[in-house]
């Protein structure tokens, strides 16, 4: 037997999805997440599945032929401040710039004259200037010297530093300084993390450029670590196929060549997501979808329009700016485990705060006080406390109602009952407004797309939110408790490449254009033969960054390489296409106006064929066998309590309709149908929600 696993660490459960790759037989699987250490949960669901498929562990780890892996490991050093001790080397000038920042406040914080960034992640007795200068044409103004690069080098491994980053202006242009001095750090610095920006993101914009160079060494020797311990710990139980690891862009890579950009894995669970959603979307009809995902800590919200999933280059972890690709999720606390309280001014409010896998919400019994969404759910009849987890766990529906009313029903003078339905319509409220950034805010209407969820509390949460949204359908996929790990088994491998080409845009400089990207796309190639791509498997996709003479912020649009070969003979398909693309982001474009290029970019995409079976083959034939009869569930304040049909997920057959009130469970997650909706099995397996329009019963 041959297996292939998406494994998916979250802030409660660690995600499994298990394919068995001859009969496309699927496991989905949640273990309890181990934040000290995130490899013992792995190793932990691992050794739970094998002794599920009745196989010694060893034997399963033999059996494993791919393991695709999304990690918080990054993001987590990042937010929590425990990343490497680094040092930085910059050019003599401007030594404070991480701190300068941009210089103007974030959209979030700008009329805060309070708000204080966040510290930046190196010290300023740790950030070293360098007599050197380049211009912005790439001329060698100071050369840094073998001896001053030692010296500066050695000066941060005095100061006890973990890692360095190296960071000259304009090095992009020309590297030749930062290239000596990467030298030296290489050849003094043992087995220290180095870090030089020409590597990691050579293009315009300081700030950027320094940020992102220094989050890259600041989380290199975490995520390494991480890596080397995992594959030890894996090849101690067997394990000798292939690992691939989940990258912010949504494409995968090997461990390898993560290590060398432990950056590019800073949102690397979420970015499973949204490659799992198109999925379920074109089963459907669809190439646009937005996809929300609730899980044990957080929300998170992405959007997939026109068959891609929505990339930006311009992100924060923490306040952190980082430049790397990666795929555009609005993230917010409000997930199962967030903490619902009451401010100073009686107001009930839920969440950033989460009770995480340790202790947990009250209803799990290991010594968390705290009320959470989970607890509400409990309370109000939506989630069985006998059957969490498919019945692994069972939750204590006295405590829910304990730190419920402690917390939230006494200071507000109301019912528990109450408390907890106010505690479900906050929370929808926050996810629904969380929706509304990553859409409504970038000019689409929710309206227009189909609404899929994912996380193991997504489905109980979906149909609130999208009555909020007014979203006509929700698409809950068969595996949505599991949709980052299944994502993970989708996506292909990626890399991104970047050259700055700040130019003035004519089409003479076409050629020049192309010619940049083919040395990208041949890098591209190189990284992908490695990797074990046979050239039919691979595809490359150039990009330009342009943006109309005086405007502060770019534009990357897909161009042909045909269109930029040809742009010599006055055929300007580039200038052509920004218009278009301008047009459909802002709603104008300026036909007249002077356009400047500032970056080539090239994306290499090794296509794999997915480790997942189009249909899967346990779907039941005929209805009528998913009734686990009723439970008393909380149906709204006009309904009050009412005694509401349970079905098992599993067993409902493709085509069968189920109208609201309904409870559908599975193992891993629980969908709720309200009264004024309906539920069907599609032939994929995946369900459909849709408003009831007034039809009743079971069809």
């Amino acid at each position: 037997m041959s297996y292939a696993i998406g494994i998916d660490i979250g802030g409660t459960f660690t995600d499994f999805l298990l394919v068995d790759e001859a009969t496309g037989a699927q496991v989905a699987h949640k273990s309890s997440s181990t934040p000290s250490d995130p490899s013992t949960a792995v190793l932990t669901g691992l050794r739970e599945i094998a002794l599920g498929l009745g196989l010694a562990p060893e034997d399963f780890a033999a059996q494993l032929r791919l393991v695709v892996h999304g990690t918080t490991v990054a993001t987590n050093a990042v937010l929590t401040g425990r990343g490497a001790r680094t040092g930085l080397l910059t050019t003599a000038g401007v030594r404070d710039i991480l701190e300068m920042r941009r210089g103007v406040r974030s959209r979030e914080h700008l009329y805060d004259n309070k708000h204080t960034a966040p510290r930046p992640l190196v010290r300023r007795a740790l950030r070293i200037p360098v007599d050197e200068r380049v211009t912005v044409d790439g001329a060698v103004l100071r050369e840094v010297t073998d001896e001053d690069a030692r010296d500066a080098v050695k000066e941060l491994i005095d100061r006890d530093v973990e890692a360095l980053a190296i960071c000259f202006m304009h090095s992009y242009a020309e590297p030749r300084n930062e290239e000596r001095v990467l030298r030296a750090a290489r050849d003094l610095g043992g087995d220290r993390f180095v870090s030089a920006s020409h590597e990691v993101l050579p293009q315009i914009r300081l700030y950027e450029r320094v940020s992102t160079t220094v989050m890259n060494a600041y989380v290199g020797p975490v995520v390494q670590r991480y890596i080397h311990r995992l594959t030890e710990r894996l090849a101690a139980d067997g394990f000798a196929g292939a690992l691939l690891i989940m990258q912010s862009n949504g494409g995968v890579a090997t461990a390898d060549v993560v290590e060398r950009l432990p950056a590019s894995t800073v949102l690397s669970g979420p970015a499973g997501g949204p490659v799992a959603a198109l999925r379920a979307a074109r089963a459907r009809g669809s190439e646009d979808c937005v996809l929300v995902e609730m899980g044990g800590t957080s929300f998170d919200a992405s959007l997939v329009k026109d068959g891609q999933v929505q990339v930006t280059r311009n992100g924060e972890i923490n306040g952190q700016s980082i430049s790397l690709p990666m795929t555009e999720i609005h993230t917010i606390g409000a997930g199962g485990g967030s903490i619902a309280w009451v401010d100073s001014g009686n107001l009930l409010q839920v969440g950033p705060q989460s009770a995480g896998a340790d202790p947990g919400p009250a209803a799990y019994g290991l010594g968390g006080s705290e009320p959470t969404v989970t607890d509400a759910n409990v309370v109000l009849g939506y989630i069985d406390p006998d059957y969490f987890l498919g019945g692994r766990m069972t939750l204590r529906r006295d405590l829910a109602e304990q730190a419920i009313a402690e917390r939230i029903a006494e200071p507000l003078g109301i019912s528990v009952t109450e408390a907890a339905a106010g505690i479900l319509e906050v929370v929808n409220l926050k996810m629904a407004a969380g929706t509304k950034d990553i859409t409504v805010r970038r000019g689409f209407d929710p309206r227009e797309f189909p609404l899929v969820v994912g996380g193991g509390a997504g489905p109980l949460h979906a149909a609130a939110i999208a009555r909020e949204l007014g979203i006509g359908e929700i698409i809950v996929p068969r595996r949505s408790a599991v949709l980052c790990a299944s994502g993970m088994l989708q996506a292909d491998l990626r890399h991104d490449y970047a050259r700055s080409f700040a130019r003035l845009w004519a089409p003479a400089e076409g050629p020049r254009a192309a010619a940049a990207a083919r040395e990208l796309i041949a890098e591209g190639d190189r990284v992908l033969a490695a990797e074990g791509v046979c050239p039919e498997d691979r595809e490359a996709v150039v990009s330009l960054d342009l943006r109309y003479v005086g405007q502060h912020h770019e534009v990357t649009v897909e161009i042909p390489m045909a269109a930029l070969e040809g742009a010599a003979d006055g055929v300007d398909e580039v200038a052509e296409a920004f218009h278009r693309r301008h047009r459909q982001l802002y709603g104008y474009s300026r036909e007249q106006a002077a356009i400047e290029a500032l970056t080539v970019r090239a994306t290499a995409i090794g296509r794999r064929a997915g480790a997942l079976a189009p249909v899967p083959d346990d779907l039941p034939s005929e209805p009528g066998g998913a009734s686990k009869g009723e439970r008393s569930a909380w149906v709204g304040a006009s309904g009050g309590w009412q005694d509401v049909p349970v079905f098992e997920g599993g067993l409902l057959a493709p085509g069968e309709r189920l109208a609201g009130p309904a409870l559908v469970e599975t193992a891993t997650t629980c969908i709720w149908v309200p009264e004024d909706f309906a539920l069907t099995t599609e032939p994929s397996g995946d369900f459909v929600i849709n408003p009831n329009n007034g039809k009743a019963g079971v069809a």
